[in-house]
């Protein structure tokens, strides 16, 4: 990805502190919300939560789109090194292949066409990161095993 370039100190503490801010009891509470608990089945089921304001649901969606569109950011305008920002960041890889077959009936439907415009940028920045959100998807299609017990 960054060929011959090497990561900084600079570039540490960046990930570091995109890290502690991942764990802050909120923000844990919301990135839990959208990696597990919320598996949306169509555009319809993201407007719901999206268009619900007041609610947990709603503030914890917004919240961890935007902690890493903003994450997203900083990569794209070279504030860390990509090997290492991705290196620390694959739930940014996980959240986008997540989000990515809704994006354009989304943003149709919002009117608003930069919805996670950062993360899919970030996520298409090389053929590595591209092939890492094709094979979550496939995982995405397959039916979760089933439970033991």
């Amino acid at each position: 990805m960054a060929k011959g370039k090497k990561a900084t100190v600079a570039d540490a503490e960046v990930v570091m502190k995109l890290y502690d801010l991942r764990r802050e009891s909120e923000l844990r509470k919301a990135r839990n919300f959208v990696i597990f608990q919320f598996q949306p089945k169509s555009v319809d089921d993201i407007m719901k939560i999206s268009q619900a304001y007041g609610t947990q649901e709603n503030a914890w969606l917004r919240q961890c789109f935007s902690y890493w569109e903003n994450a997203a950011t900083l990569l794209l305008n070279g504030v860390v090194h990509p090997d290492l920002f991705f290196a620390w960041n694959g739930e940014l890889v996980f959240i986008y292949a997540k989000f990515q077959p809704f994006l354009k009936e989304l943003r149709e439907k919002t009117g608003f066409p930069q919805f996670l415009a950062s993360m899919e940028k970030a996520a298409n920045s090389s053929p590595e990161i591209k092939k890492r959100v094709q094979m979550l998807q496939k995982r995405f299609a397959q039916p979760a095993p089933a439970a033991r017990g």
